[in-house]
């Protein structure tokens, strides 16, 4: 692929700025739905589907492209290369249309990060000050530019989960959620690695305070037994003779990721690689391929295994 060590430069330079934008992302948690997802056929090309949006302010009604671009600037950092852009803009489109119940041409979302967070053009202004209009331009050019475009898997639309940042690998379905999807399995991510600011996140607890929060009874903690899955991250892990899964603890513990590793010393340091739950597309990692000159379909086939790109309008 293409080398583009200026560019790579510049955005590596802007992480520290763009790693404070997910700063809520960790809390995401989404859940599997409709195994199969919706096939292509009940999507109809004469139709301009809407998105019914819950915010905490009241409700709207949202044309769905302009939705994706709110959604997009509320997801993704605007500094990111735009070919990453354009893989969140189709992952978005498609993750609400898979929301879609049979027969409405209106979707109904709520916004935040149980599901995908959408700003408005005022707080966009708040977000960006005097680099609005520069960041709007790029991120609806993006969205306009894959217009329509959503991801499928054997004629179904799929369950586009993405997340802030992998630790190498991503995670498969299963390992996180409890269910396989053939398109949501583990696949490497290159450009995740020590590089990125916020990779690495270490965390202290007392060890009161990590028995309290794992809700375990024993004077002194101890690490009994830890079992990893083949993406790396904690698949179950045993403390004071209570076993957990890996995904439990970083509730509980409110880490930034099931990679984790736990040393117990005068307290209790755990240490944590990437950021997210690690199902489908890494963010950065998509924009560490763009900048190795990968296109938004090289980024969207990478991270959804066996997956096509269909458009609404040829259906």
């Amino acid at each position: 692929m293409r080398q583009n060590k200026y560019l790579f430069f510049i955005a590596v330079s802007l992480l520290p700025f763009v790693v404070i934008s997910f700063a809520f992302r960790g809390k995401t948690n989404f859940n599997l739905e409709n195994e199969n997802g919706t096939p292509m056929e009940d999507y109809k090309k004469d139709i301009s589907y809407k998105v019914l949006l819950d915010n905490e302010t009241g409700v709207e009604t949202l044309e769905l492209e302009d939705y994706i671009i709110g959604v997009v600037a509320g997801e993704m950092p605007a500094s990111f290369m735009e070919e990453a852009l354009k893989a969140q803009a189709v992952a978005s489109r498609t993750y609400v249309l898979f929301k879609r119940v049979e027969d409405e041409e209106i979707i109904s979302v709520k916004n935040g990060t149980s599901a995908q967070v959408y700003i408005d053009e005022e707080q966009m202004r708040d977000k960006w000050g005097s680099d609005f209009q520069k960041y709007y331009d790029k991120i609806k050019k993006a969205v306009l530019e894959t217009k329509g475009e959503i991801i499928t898997y054997e004629g179904n639309i799929i369950e586009a989960f993405y997340f802030a940042m992998s630790s190498g690998n991503t995670n498969d379905s299963k390992s996180v959620f409890g269910e396989a999807r053939d398109y949501l399995q583990r696949v490497s991510s290159d450009y995740d690695n020590e590089e990125l600011n916020g990779f690495l996140k270490e965390v202290s607890f007392t060890k009161r305070d990590f028995r309290e929060k794992l809700g375990i009874d024993c004077d002194e903690p101890n690490i009994l037994g830890l079992r990893r899955n083949e993406a790396g991250y904690v698949d179950t892990i045993e403390i004071c003779s209570k076993e957990f899964k890996g995904t439990e603890v970083r509730t509980k513990l409110g880490l930034r990721s099931s990679n984790f590793e736990i040393s117990i010393g005068e307290d209790v340091r755990v240490n944590t690689y990437g950021y997210g739950h690690g199902v489908g597309m890494s963010q950065y990692g998509a924009n560490g391929y763009a900048l190795h000159g990968y296109t938004y379909e090289d980024l969207i086939k990478h991270y959804y295994s066996g997956v096509e790109i269909k458009n609404l309008k040829s259906v």
